[in-house]
């Protein structure tokens, strides 16, 4: 386990990213190409997932400085990735906000995707993603948006809409459908457009709505669905039948 906590005087603070994979030589091509952008900087290492959950607790983050995103790999020893990233973002408090983590793996397989989501995951990467591409997602999830790998997207739109609950002999509707109908229509028609991959700048092109307005109905859309991004309403949708692929 290394940490570093050094930020230069007077330069404007990098987003903090901890490494967690059992493999060193791993960690040192990730930390290679995250130091050498300005704007990021790797401050943690951990080798499995209940050395990961260690560091990376509250105190201990408040300690280093602080740590905004996580690079998790899935496959460890003691404990795996998604197990630690659980903990991890379970110890998350208004006063210090958990890390948002990447899930990074070399098996493109629908149930890490659900497991990485359901975890408390906000991104899911192949190990063998273009590195520009792993820098930009850590950009996006640490502004609070959501990442799931290309490859991954479209089965797992498919296992999402061939797993959903079919409706119960009484009627009872499914805790997505409840949430779902407390949206406005508008509110609707935005997540809609959220699960079709939209950005919130399309997303005001296809309304005819300013983009703000667009980012206001979407935080309203993720606290009535108690959702912490854009993927977990997006799986609310799914599960509801608001959207299915071909819609």
């Amino acid at each position: 386990m290394t940490t570093t906590n050094d930020t230069a005087p007077g330069t404007a603070r990098p987003i903090r990213v901890a490494l967690v994979d059992d493999q060193q030589l791993v960690r040192a091509g990730f930390r290679m190409v995250i130091d050498s952008q300005p704007d990021l900087e790797v401050v943690a290492e951990a080798g499995d997932g209940a050395q990961a959950v260690r560091v990376l607790d509250p105190a201990a983050r408040t300690a280093l400085g602080g740590v905004d995103v996580v690079l998790m790999d899935v496959r460890m020893p003691t404990m795996d990735g998604l197990e630690a990233t659980e903990h991890i973002v379970a110890r998350g408090t208004d006063a210090e906000p958990a890390p948002r983590v990447i899930v990074l793996t070399t098996f493109d397989l629908d149930e890490y995707v659900l497991a990485a989501i359901r975890a408390g995951a906000s991104g899911f990467l192949l190990k063998d993603a273009p590195p520009e591409e792993m820098l930009a997602a850590i950009r996006t999830v640490h502004h609070g948006d959501a990442v799931i790998a290309p490859s991954s997207t479209r089965r797992l739109i498919e296992h999402l809409v061939t797993a959903l609950p079919a409706a119960s002999a009484d009627g009872d509707e499914s805790p997505a459908t409840i949430a779902v109908a407390e949206l406005t229509e508008r509110e609707r028609e935005v997540l809609v457009l959220m699960a079709r991959g939209r950005s919130n700048t399309e997303i005001g092109h296809d309304l005819f709505v300013a983009e703000a307005t667009v980012k206001t109905h979407v935080g309203r859309i993720l606290a009535k669905l108690g959702a912490r991004d854009r993927v977990q309403a997006v799986v609310t949708a799914y599960e509801a039948g608001l959207v299915r692929p071909g819609s």
